[in-house]
């Protein structure tokens, strides 16, 4: 499992990565990773940090097995100072909506399902997650 991030110390400190990168995807969205190299990949509590949104997903589709998944999840929690403005002008299903855009406009994306996890019946934490698999001909 590959970590990336901005906190090396975060990442450094996760004793579940094998490996990990220092990156900042707003300054940088190419991934440094070979084609077809991972089985799968988590955007976790982040897309809505994400200014080059687009970009980045195409290009995890490069990098990414035929098929495979990438689960993106998010809560309606956020520093808003980082999020960027689409985000903070759009409700829970807005922000699937959104996610579900990203993914459709950087291409190479199917079978996307938008899903609500949020603990029933009070929803005092929510979980929103995004899913798609890469599509390669």
């Amino acid at each position: 499992m590959v970590g990336l991030g901005m906190n090396e110390q975060e990442l450094r400190a996760n004793p579940r990565l094998a490996s990990y990168v220092v990156q900042d995807l707003n300054q940088e969205p190419m991934l440094s990773f070979e084609e077809n190299e991972f089985d799968g990949a988590a955007i976790c509590v982040s897309v809505d940090y994400l200014t080059r949104p687009v970009e980045v997903l195409r290009d995890l589709a490069r990098v990414l097995r035929p098929e495979a998944p990438v689960v993106i999840t998010f809560s309606n929690r956020c520093f808003p100072t980082k999020a960027v403005a689409a985000w903070h002008a759009l409700d829970d299903r807005g922000h699937l909506a959104l996610v579900k855009q990203y993914l459709l406009a950087a291409g190479h994306w199917h079978q996307i399902e938008l899903l609500d996890r949020s603990p029933q019946p009070h929803r005092s934490d929510p979980l929103f997650a995004v899913i798609g698999r890469v599509q390669k001909p």
